[in-house]
């Protein structure tokens, strides 16, 4: 019953190109989460009604704009500065929590100039508190986003006061849910493209730079609000499918036509890479630097299946090797890093690039998990249902005789000394080999040299006499008085 070819085996896995594509054919890659549409397709199907317009998100309040524009003037004339003017907005977000004084009532009084000049002066000294409370990692990006925009000058201080404005209208903004939230961030990383398009006229490339700081900057500063809300189901999801993960321990990689042996120790090397990339995927805030993990984990995966394989992988030898990778390092909150990915980072990045090619492959992949079944790994539905309740193992023979209480490291020494058995008993026949031809060539040496002096006693060599001299060429040319003289050397001067 199991004989099938390779396209059957691979029925349940392969993923046709088109497949991974927006299904409103737009060309850009769709995503599972959108429901196979690409982001801006997503966007203009589901439109959310906020509470407040787009405009009145980034460029209401005025006299906000102008506090963040003075900030901004103050950061650049010396170092201290920029401590000072970081400080003042962490001053500002404590105060709201433990003086209950919100920072838009601040703002919004009549005294707000000279009250933010009195702060600028009371930063110097800041209290404990706001030290313990600032993320150094906070600190540390601010710092580099300020060095940053400096570069970009006047479209720089634009930058800066637009993300200031974002992240003060989204502190207010708590209550909105995940979705309205997500939908305010891609809205505000469209806007601060487009500005700088075509009010700034910066070219495409340093506004991809530039928006790839902003979404560092604007997200380390969010991440402990949108990552995983409790207002969502994300962590519901990320138990369910670590549940299934190491329901499904027992899956090997011959069921999921994997086409990488981990008994090369190179490519053992570079699984264990994808496997650990993969996870260090949960350990980064910014949605760019989860994105760059999974590329390079999806890298690794390429090398381990061009060693194996002696040539370039495929599409159709990724996408197995990749849910493979999942299932042996069962990433944690996979799910709610697939989200947070989805909702909060720069659009442009997961509708093209490899960056959104291997995210919309991971994709697939979990969806491949959650729905794999009997008929996906070629099994009969009576042995699935036997592997899932833990009744049998189709483990490999040679690992049954160890107990379950045996830890990896003397399974692998195990391994290792049947391979140096192996590579012995390789080596004393390649010996034997050896000798066999050295003894072969012995006696067809001897044989030759018997041949020839069998051949040469059978016909003797007859030695002739030597025979008279010739005679001179012209000693009969009765003209020889006519030939001119023979040539004389001539000496060379130079």
């Amino acid at each position: 019953r199991r004989k099938m070819n390779l396209k059957s085996e691979r029925r349940g896995i392969h993923v046709d190109q088109s497949e991974l594509l927006c299904k409103k054919g737009c060309g850009y890659y769709g995503n599972p989460a959108w429901q196979g549409f690409c982001s801006k397709c997503w966007r203009e199907g589901n439109q959310l009604c906020l509470s407040a317009p787009k405009s009145h998100l980034y460029f209401c309040n005025p006299r906000l704009q102008r506090e963040e524009e003075e900030a901004y003037a103050s950061s650049q004339s010396t170092q201290g500065a920029q401590s000072l003017t970081f400080s003042k907005f962490e001053e500002k977000k404590t105060n709201e929590k433990t003086r209950k004084v919100t920072t838009v009532k601040k703002f919004f009084t009549a005294s707000s100039r000279a009250g933010a000049k009195k702060e600028i002066q009371e930063a110097k000294a800041p209290s404990p508190s706001i030290h313990r409370q600032a993320s150094i990692e906070t600190d540390r990006v601010s710092k580099e986003f300020i060095e940053f925009i400096r570069t970009y000058q006047k479209p720089g201080q634009d930058i800066y006061k637009q993300c200031k404005l974002f992240l003060d209208t989204m502190s207010h903004k708590r209550d909105l849910t995940i979705e309205e939230q997500s939908e305010c961030a891609q809205d505000f990383y469209q806007n601060v493209a487009d500005r700088l398009q075509t009010r700034w006229k910066v070219p495409p490339e340093k506004v991809e730079k530039a928006m790839d700081e902003v979404e560092k900057y604007i997200m380390t500063r969010q991440y402990k609000y949108v990552f995983c809300p409790e207002t969502t189901d994300d962590e519901k999801k990320d138990l369910a499918v670590q549940k299934r993960i190491r329901a499904l321990h027992w899956v090997t990689p011959q069921m999921l036509c994997v086409p990488v042996s981990e008994e090369i120790p190179e490519v053992s090397d570079m699984v264990v890479k994808a496997i650990t990339d993969i996870i260090e995927m949960d350990s980064k805030r910014v949605p760019r630097d989860k994105l760059a993990c999974i590329t390079k984990c999806s890298k690794h995966i390429f090398n381990a299946i061009k060693i194996t394989k002696n040539e370039p992988a495929s599409a159709d030898d990724f996408l197995p090797t990749l849910i493979y990778i999942v299932l042996k390092g069962n990433p944690p909150r996979l799910q709610s890093n697939i989200q947070y990915i989805t909702r909060f980072c720069n659009p442009s990045r997961l509708m093209t690039g490899e960056d959104g090619y291997y995210f919309t492959n991971l994709c697939c992949a979990v969806a491949f998990i959650e729905k794999l079944d009997a008929q996906s790994l070629n099994l009969s539905q009576e042995d699935f249902d036997r592997f899932m309740t833990g009744q049998t193992s189709p483990k490999k023979q040679e690992s049954d005789s160890f107990s379950p209480d045996v830890c990896l490291g003397v399974k692998q020494m195990c391994k290792s000394l049947d391979l140096l058995s192996q590579l012995n008993e390789r080596q004393e026949r390649i010996v034997s080999e050896a000798k066999k031809l050295e003894k072969d060539l012995i006696d067809w040496t001897e044989g030759i040299t018997k041949e020839v002096e069998d051949i040469v006693e059978k016909y003797p060599l007859e030695i002739k006499p030597k025979s008279q001299a010739l005679a001179a060429i012209d000693s009969e040319n009765v003209e020889n008085d006519k030939l001119p003289p023979p040539l004389q050397p001539q000496v060379y001067a130079g």
